[in-house]
């Protein structure tokens, strides 16, 4: 919470997937939430289903997560400006920051509500579910993903967010590390590519020798450019 009576502008903040035994309730994106609310954001940062300590739950092609995040912003449209939590929340501003798999998971919000005014991608995965799950089949020797991998392509192209990118209204910020192993360069540049050809308000930043969480000064700029962008899109 920033200081102040507000009203203030509302961003829910996605972790990235730490295998669940090991996550934490303050996980490394905290760090992330802490410099949008000290920017003047009521920052939102949910332990996503599966993830200690929150509930278990299905989550085929992460359908369980989505559901959740968009409950979340019904919460915030229906609670802002009342009495309780989110007195000081303006339910008209409404933000998403992801990173990896929750960059994956606002990716696919943004292209359902018409609500979220600007989404910031960190990292993202891709935004076509057959290859995010041949990943998560293989690199897990099997052990994860096994539904997914093995259902129909046609099927996973209908739920897939990489082919539904008209229905984006969100502006998006999109910032991805030169040397990131795991999530490669190049699935950030089609994702651009792909809106600016949609003519969508998007931005593109690479991050010349970064992995997949930036360090040192590349890190600091990405917060400066965070603020920004959230700046251009959600305040008044």
């Amino acid at each position: 919470m920033p200081p102040g009576p507000g009203p203030f502008p509302v961003i829910i903040a996605l972790h990235g997937y730490v295998e669940p035994s090991q996550y934490g309730i303050l996980s490394y994106t905290t760090r992330y939430a802490d410099a949008l609310a000290r920017a003047g954001y009521i920052v939102i940062h949910p332990n996503l289903r599966n993830f200690p300590p929150s509930d278990e739950g299905p989550d085929v092609f992460r359908t369980g997560m989505t559901a959740d995040i968009l409950n979340l912003i019904a919460i915030v449209q229906a609670q802002g400006g009342q009495p309780g939590l989110l007195t000081a929340a303006d339910p008209q501003r409404i933000g998403l920051w992801g990173h990896s798999l929750g960059g994956g998971l606002a990716l696919r919000v943004m292209t359902i509500s018409p609500v979220v005014q600007a989404t910031l991608l960190y990292a993202a995965l891709s935004g076509d579910e057959q290859r995010n799950f041949d990943y998560v089949y293989r690199a897990s020797g099997g052990k994860r993903g096994a539904v997914e991998y093995h259902t129909p392509p046609e099927i996973v192209h209908e739920i897939s967010p990489l082919f539904h990118l008209e229905r984006v209204q969100s502006a998006v910020s999109i910032h991805h590390g030169g040397e990131d192993a795991g999530i490669p360069l190049p699935i950030a540049a089609d994702l651009c590519e792909r809106l600016q050809q949609l003519g969508k308000t998007v931005e593109c930043f690479t991050y010349a020798g970064q992995g997949h969480i930036f360090s040192g000064r590349s890190d600091d700029l990405f917060i400066e450019r965070s603020w920004a962008f959230f700046a251009a899109h959600l305040r008044r």
